[in-house]
């Protein structure tokens, strides 16, 4: 399809909605902003127990997306060379030769990041803000599309390390993922008993509904969304009320709205629409500037959490009409 409308390209969003849910029962929200997410090119942060379905969402998402998939696994001894890659010397050559790490893909799965300590996890910064890798001094461009969607085990579980805050900062969403209710797990209890298994993805029956081909014309696509200049205010207002505010130590750098333009855009497509409203950027203000703000050490004693911030900053700032 040469020429998409938004509803052309609410309807694919749709279907992989639905082909996501196929395997993942019970996470709506989750997936629409992942989705989101996706065609922002922006990174993901996905934060929850383990067993809850994180890694099946991605496995899942690279099937039904038509892209190259893989998945590293990190744990305290894994090093930056584990990710990037490393310079082999080849004796048949005489030479030393480039071994690419598994970060050379489309969509790549850092499951339980902060397993590792933050010389392991720094290995990805360049990646995720350049989408190039640097090895033994030579740039490798990683292609047209690359996302790293991240899990994470909650910060006070044993054996984890907290991200450090210049790689928070580039990803483009923080989400939480939480129990399903008692009839979402009943739904998942059924599924396997119908043959569903989550190491045998084929079982959910997932049909691939785009190509990377596919999600570059939908990202030139969104480009032609129109984004009033009351809309840019209401942006700026948001992020530049994060700083100085009562409670926040620190606020939402530009980095934060840049990523609420790029997420809202999206969503307001998602919606079937091609133009941006005030609410398509209030839905997106906890997932992507969450992870963004630190709070003073009081807020925190208190119980205070990012979002509770958040939400009050969006009361006192006027909404354009």
């Amino acid at each position: 399809m040469a020429n998409y409308t938004a509803t052309d390209v609410a309807r694919i969003f749709e279907e992989i909605h639905h082909q996501l849910d196929k395997a993942v029962k019970g996470q709506d929200e989750l997936i629409d902003r992942i989705i989101i997410a996706v065609f922002s090119e922006g990174h993901v942060l996905i934060e929850g127990i383990p067993g809850l379905g994180k890694t099946l969402i991605v496995n899942a998402l690279a099937q039904i997306m038509g892209v190259k998939f893989k998945r590293i696994q990190f744990t305290p001894d894994l090093m930056p060379s584990d990710i990037i890659g490393t310079t082999v010397y080849d004796g048949g050559t005489s030479q030393f030769r480039v071994k690419k790490g598994p970060i050379f893909t489309n969509l790549l799965l850092a499951d339980e990041i902060n397993r590792a300590p933050a010389k392991t996890q720094s290995a990805l910064l360049q990646a995720m803000q350049e989408r190039t890798v640097n090895i033994d001094g030579v740039d490798y461009p990683l292609g047209d599309f690359f996302i790293c969607l991240a899990t994470q085990n909650p910060i006070e579980m044993e054996g984890t390390y907290p991200l450090p805050e210049a790689q928070k900062d580039r990803f483009l969403m923080k989400l939480a993922i939480d129990y399903p209710t008692p009839e979402e797990e009943r739904e998942i209890i059924k599924a396997y008993r119908a043959g569903f298994s989550a190491d045998r993805i084929q079982s959910a029956g997932l049909r691939q509904v785009i190509d990377v081909a596919g999600i570059l014309a939908i990202k030139e696509y969104l480009k032609t969304v129109t984004v009033d200049d009351r809309i840019i205010e209401y942006i700026t207002d948001i992020v530049t009320a994060t700083r100085g505010f009562a409670g926040i130590e620190t606020g939402a750098s530009p980095r934060g709205s840049i990523a609420l333009f790029q997420t809202a855009r999206v969503k307001a497509v998602f919606n079937g629409r091609d133009f941006v409203t005030p609410d398509d950027v209030k839905d997106m203000v906890l997932p992507v500037l969450r992870h963004r703000i630190i709070l003073e050490p009081e807020a925190e004693i208190e119980g205070e959490r990012a979002d509770d911030f958040l939400i009050r900053i969006l009361e006192r700032i006027e909404v354009p009409r």
